[in-house]
């Protein structure tokens, strides 16, 4: 545990973080405490529950300030600002993220990732707030023409609604950044997150059955689910799986303090764009197999159909991430199984 003297927190910049008790929220929430800012938390706990606020207390040894409410709620946002005084930057995560999901729903996608975004906006426009990092993805460039892809490849058709929403959003940022030169967001497009704090503390938490491949391959692993389906083998790759750029959590939580880092050091007068990824790109199979290798765990796998929405490959070129913003990722694959089983293997205590 690393304790934070209470009094420490009365000097920090407090950093606003919408869905701060999610999966990457929570890693962030960390690393922004040991880089000496005072996070906020503002989480529905839609996606997410209590027991990673216990986590990020275990780590900290205090729970940061939390606020219960639904980001779209513009009211309630605004008395949040109220209360908490002058807030330095916002981290805004809040979102639904599932892409099957989006298919099937894709209404639910619009109102709560635009709206939210729209209504927070708003608020921090009212409350003079002018810095946002933007959780942002790699699925605005939809299946590229070339991989790995850079920062100025074109938007694509997205796949699906969850990427649709990440499309609009980032021309809202554009937009406003446009109209209100005083504001200054980065936007992250992010590859596939994976692992968990190392302390065992934080991870990945899916409610109900998970939409992502390694907390399927790790609840598979310790017997929760019967097998795990591998969905699409005749890809046009190496062994007919997807291929994704999987990064550690904890570095991608680097990441966002890092953008915020660099906005105090530069104070870029637009929008800037950065991929936040290792720059490799992997299998679905190759992550089971490494997650075998690393654990020494097998699991049950079966290959199934496509699913709807998936890309077939996508991994990113980081040389903008390491020239400009100052960041490269740490941790590799095996890092992430062997956080990931970790974190499964806490769980089941």
């Amino acid at each position: 545990m690393l304790s934070v003297p209470s009094r420490i927190f009365d000097h920090m910049k407090k950093v606003l973080v919408t869905g701060g008790a999610g999966f990457i929220g929570s890693h962030t929430v960390v690393e922004l405490v040991l880089a000496g800012f005072e996070p906020i938390i503002v989480d529905d706990l839609r996606n997410s529950e209590e027991r990673a606020l216990d986590g990020i207390a275990k780590i900290l040894g205090r729970t940061p300030t939390f606020h219960r409410l639904d980001c779209a709620d513009a009211v309630a946002m605004d008395a949040v600002f109220r209360a908490e005084g002058a807030v330095h930057g916002v981290i805004h995560f809040a979102a639904d993220k599932a892409v099957g999901e989006s298919v099937a729903n894709p209404m639910k996608y619009y109102r709560n990732n635009v709206g939210s975004l729209m209504n927070l906006l708003g608020v921090m426009d009212a409350h003079g707030v002018h810095r946002i990092v933007f959780s942002s993805s790699c699925t605005v460039y939809g299946q590229p023409d070339a991989n790995p892809v850079t920062e100025d490849a074109p938007d694509r058709k997205a796949a699906s609604p969850y990427g649709f929403t990440k499309v609009a959003c980032e021309q809202m940022l554009r937009d406003q950044c446009h109209a209100d030169r005083r504001l200054r967001a980065v936007l992250l497009r992010y590859f596939n997150p994976v692992g968990a704090h190392p302390s065992g503390h934080i991870g990945e938490l899916p409610l109900g059955v998970p939409n992502n491949l390694v907390p399927y391959v790790t609840q598979t692993a310790a017997g929760l689910r019967d097998h795990l389906t591998v969905n699409g083998s005749d890809y046009a790759t190496s062994d007919g799986s997807c291929v994704r750029d999987y990064i550690h959590v904890v570095d991608l939580a680097h990441a966002h303090v890092r953008a915020l880092q660099w906005m105090e050091e530069h104070d870029p007068p637009v929008c800037e764009v950065f991929n936040i990824g290792t720059g490799n790109g992997n299998s679905v199979l190759e992550v089971i197999e490494e997650f075998r290798k690393v654990n020494n765990v097998d699991l049950p796998v079966v290959m199934g159909p496509r699913r709807a929405g998936d890309v077939e490959s996508v991994y990113a070129d980081t040389t903008k991430c390491r020239t400009v913003l100052g960041w490269q990722a740490e941790r590799s694959l095996g890092d992430a199984m062997r956080d990931a089983w970790n974190w499964q293997l806490q769980l089941k205590r």
